[in-house]
């Protein structure tokens, strides 16, 4: 993992004071959306198909702040949209590092060349830099040309300036392994912190839908990937568990409520990923109404190729702390790359119950925090 020891220990401070307090659902990341206006149309994006009249909206930096006190996650990552276009962003971000949480601006970084002087490097902060791949990829996905060597500029005079930057990859159709391990070498070289890196989740409301990767060619896919990786000392942002599991070693299923919403329209349910469910009017209410049991890519359709971190990560944190010499054998060795995959969850939705005959089905150990 790249993440610095400083910010390690604080996060699994946390974790520990979570399980000796006996707390059932807690968060991990708080996903603020202060608005859903964006500078570019990508063609996997499920964010931005609002009227005008929406994508005018923007939370207050009260809003904002409320939220991060009322969720107490040690991390905030603001999304969007561009976070960018809100003009009061600087002061959003100043008041979470003044409560020592840590802050991942999420951007296109179009726009970020003209805004850096608004922000002071700190520990607490990170510039989590969209890019989908090499050039020809990352222009293809976010569909306007020039929008890569832009980006790239940017986390070049943002490492000279001293911020921490991360590169935020998603991966989509026709991806190969040998230039998905090319451009992960390629991030190494530009000196990135590390790489977040995930398969894209089928936005129902995104403007193509053959690009979407289906959960067992994902897997198939990081396998060649990780296997090209052996020895080339790639910064990857994510746990050990989680790594091995986006190989097809873990069976998981997500934990939604590690990494909770809050936008325009409330504290979205029951996830940052599904924009049609519902909102609920406070943190509390989230955690405690929310159906929870109809969520999960064993029980929602929807969900049913999602393999994404802000999904899976809090399910490999809680098994990291349950399994600490399973997460640390995973460190060491990394994600396994052949041999049996673990077995996946059977969707509930098509098992099938004749009338008066009830039919046995196969149990699949799936670990989560509920």
């Amino acid at each position: 993992m790249s993440v610095p020891l400083r910010q390690q220990i604080s996060v699994a401070s946390y974790l520990l004071k979570q399980k000796l307090k006996g707390v059932r659902r807690y968060p991990l990341v708080l996903m603020l959306e202060p608005l859903f206006r964006c500078n570019l149309a990508c063609a996997g994006c499920g964010k931005i198909d609002y009227p005008d009249e929406i994508l005018n909206r923007r939370l207050s930096v009260e809003d904002c702040l409320a939220a991060v006190d009322e969720c107490g996650a040690p991390i905030v990552s603001i999304a969007g949209g561009e976070p960018l276009l809100h003009k009061e962003l600087p002061q959003v971000v100043e008041g979470i590092i003044a409560r020592k949480k840590y802050v991942y601006l999420c951007t296109n970084a179009l726009l970020l060349k003209k805004r850096m002087d608004d922000y002071k490097p700190s520990p607490y902060l990170t510039f989590s830099i969209h890019l989908d791949g090499n050039q020809e990829r990352h222009d293809a996905s976010v569909c306007q040309s020039g929008v890569f060597d832009r980006a790239v500029e940017v986390i070049k005079l943002a490492i000279e300036k001293g911020f921490r930057v991360t590169v935020n990859c998603t991966l989509f159709q026709g991806e190969s392994a040998e230039e998905v391990a090319e451009f992960l070498d390629y991030t190494k070289q530009l000196g990135v912190e590390g790489v977040t890196i995930a398969p894209g989740f089928s936005y129902e409301h995104a403007p193509l839908q053959n690009i979407f990767i289906k959960m067992r060619e994902s897997k198939e896919l990081f396998r060649k990937v990780f296997k090209l990786g052996k020895g080339r000392d790639w910064k990857l942002n994510h746990s050990s568990l989680y790594l091995d599991f986006l190989a097809g070693n873990q069976s998981y299923n997500c934990t939604p409520w590690g990494n909770p919403t809050r936008n325009i329209f409330g504290w979205q349910k029951p996830c940052y990923l599904l924009v049609d469910e519902g909102y609920a009017p406070s943190f509390k209410a989230l955690m405690d109404e929310t159906p929870w049991h109809k969520y999960g890519n064993s029980k929602n359709p929807k969900c049913a190729n999602c393999m994404a971190h802000c999904g899976f990560e809090a399910t490999a944190a809680e098994d990291s702390i349950r399994n600490p010499l399973k997460a640390a054998w995973a460190a060491i060795r990394g994600p396994r790359t052949e041999g049996p995959m673990a077995p996946e969850p059977v969707p509930e939705w098509e098992v099938k119950q004749p009338e008066g005959e009830a039919v046995p089905r196969p149990v699949i150990p799936i670990r989560a925090i509920d």
